[in-house]
């Protein structure tokens, strides 16, 4: 749902990151995820938020990530979290957001930006700071805009976007008085007219589906950016991006010297935070979490995770051609058992994850995966197997027409963890008659593939990077959409949600009409399914501050603060 504009990107489940969607407006009372007696509280966002005042001049950062992705335009559909968070520290973070979802022009790059209705249509007024300019030299104005809008409402003119939704509601991208004034018109009142752009802008230069799509193919293009920070060192093989402050910019200095990121794998990562290698870490697992419990000079944070792990299955493959065969896949998952694996030793409890719209804290939410039919029932996806011909052979092992119901769960991490769910839902599918086949890959081959639908099922994450809801239901739920690849999207379904959803202009009726939209595609379907949310847990240095300013990572919510204002306590 990854919302505030929100491209997507996915990530394996064994990192900090994950595939990208959009949320809602939280409520007030988004904050502990977990007050049951005895149990740890969880805030809704610790980040050690502090202001530029109480913060040193100088130093080094060195921040642990899943992978330095082949495709490094985070507006492409092969971009993943890891991409847009490696963006945010080297191009436009065109707006802030507050860990609640209220979104902010950033004032570096826009003095004004200003959303009415005139007459039939929803209209914007910006003006672009006169002294934002990008790394080549050339002004940042409205062209960029035009450019961004281009490339992302379509996927009829070649180009790939992760997501169309905001742009396509466009209808044009002019210039204004100045070529530093953007008029946004959009056809007809839009609900969510905060979503386009919130994600960033294309340099000009990005002017063709050739140059977006492969252009950034294992290539940054650090002259097309612009912000705080430029590129000094990129080393896709190595693994390796280092960011120092860039000479042109013009709003506060960075506060510092030097940020690196460095992919690698879990296990890699925590021994490189022991060793002093990098200064935060992911630490969201029992084990993980006692590694780092007897460590000096560290804090530990907890907050509320705006995000899903989810199993996908791949409709495409002979074994779930076959909706009842998909609903009885998903109808033996015991998710309870899942979720005490995944936060043994955590203290974390919390509400079902029964949709990718909205978060049980939100406003409007419901659970729309129990809605739609399911429930954790053995008996039952027994039967829907065995009505839809699979029939038990002398190994224990379904069979129809000469095909096994045998599948390949790839899973891209070393970590006991992650282990230990793959093999617990190894278990429960082989009492239906589902044979899981486990293959553990490196989390380098995550996007590729992922995107290449290598698998026949998988997990992974999809967090919400802003809090528009419903505004990306298209995102999720259409047949084109490049984040569910579950491939059981329908031109029925497409119509229905262009129709019947995305015509309605004010954003709270929409929320409601997407929630009940949902269950009912969700019943149609059973292609992906949300399994829980989860506590996002990091190990980082005493006196970091200002921790995860990028989207998609989650210890501040929805939060999007100034990259130039992470940096070491005095």
């Amino acid at each position: 749902m990854k919302r505030h504009q929100k491209l997507m990107g996915i990530v394996a489940i064994s990192g900090a990151l994950a595939l990208v969607m959009s949320g809602c407006a939280s409520g007030d009372d988004g904050g502990s995820a977990n007050k049951e007696k005895g149990s740890t509280e969880v805030q809704q966002a610790d980040y050690n938020p502090q202001p530029r005042e109480n913060l040193k001049q100088g130093g080094e950062v060195r921040f642990g990530i899943n992978e330095i992705t082949p495709q490094m335009n985070a507006f492409h559909g092969d971009g993943s979290a890891d991409t847009a968070r490696l963006a945010a520290w080297y191009t436009p973070q065109l707006f802030l957001m507050d860990p609640d979802g209220t979104v902010k022009p950033n004032p570096n790059y826009l003095e004004s930006w200003e959303i009415d209705d005139e007459g039939e249509n929803t209209v914007i007024h910006g003006t672009i700071n006169e002294k934002a300019v990008w790394n080549d030299g050339s002004p940042i104005d409205w062209t960029a805009f035009e450019t961004t809008w281009k490339a992302n409402r379509s996927y009829d003119e070649g180009y790939q976007p992760n997501a169309t939704d905001g742009y396509k509601e466009i209808k044009s991208v002019e210039k204004g008085e100045t070529d530093k004034d953007v008029v946004v018109t959009f056809d007809g009142k839009f609900a969510w007219p905060q979503m386009p752009f919130t994600g960033g802008i294309l340099n000009p230069h990005v002017n063709t589906p050739e140059i977006f799509n492969e252009g950034y193919i294992n290539e940054p293009h650090a002259e097309w950016g612009a912000g705080p920070y430029t590129i000094d060192e990129f080393d896709p093989k190595g693994q390796k991006v280092t960011f120092v402050p860039n000479d042109n910019w013009w709003g506060d200095k960075p506060l510092l010297d030097k940020v690196t990121f460095k992919g690698m794998d879990a296990s890699a990562s925590i021994n490189a935070f022991k060793n002093g290698e990098l200064d935060m870490v992911g630490v969201g697992t029992k084990d993980r979490l006692a590694q780092v419990s007897d460590m000096d000079g560290i804090e530990i944070y907890r907050a509320q995770q705006t995000a899903n792990t989810l199993i996908e299955v791949d409709s495409s493959k002979p074994q779930f051609e076959d909706v009842d065969a998909r609903k009885a896949f998903f109808m033996a998952i015991d998710v309870e058992q899942q979720k005490k694996i995944a936060w043994n030793g955590l203290d974390y409890t919390e509400d079902p994850a029964g949709s990718f719209i909205l978060y049980s804290f939100q406003p409007n939410y419901s659970n729309s995966l129990k809605e739609a039919g399911w429930e954790f029932n053995v008996d039952e996806a027994n039967k829907l197997l065995d009505e839809a011909g699979w029939k038990l052979n002398d190994e224990g092992i379904r069979e129809k027409d000469g095909e096994t119901f045998t599948v390949t769960y790839p899973i891209f991490s070393d970590d006991p963890t992650q282990e230990a769910l793959a093999k617990a839902l190894q278990q429960q599918e082989k009492k239906v008659g589902i044979e899981v086949k486990i293959d553990t890959r490196s989390p380098q081959d995550f996007s590729t593939d992922y995107t290449s639908k290598n698998w026949d099922i998988v997990s992974l994450r999809f967090t919400s990077s802003d809090p528009f809801g419903a505004a990306w239901f298209c995102q999720m739920y259409c047949s084109d959409s490049g984040l569910n690849l579950s491939g059981t999207g329908t031109e029925e379904i497409d119509k229905m949600i262009h129709d019947d959803l995305e015509s309605i202009t004010d954003s709270e009726e929409q929320t409601k009409k997407a929630m009940k939209m949902e269950a009912e595609i969700m019943s149609k379907t059973w292609g992906i399914m949300p399994l829980y949310n989860g506590p996002s847990i990091s190990a980082a240095k005493k006196g970091l501050a200002n921790l995860t300013p990028e989207p998609y990572v989650g210890l501040d919510l929805f939060g999007v603060t100034p990259v130039e204002n992470v940096g070491w306590e005095k």
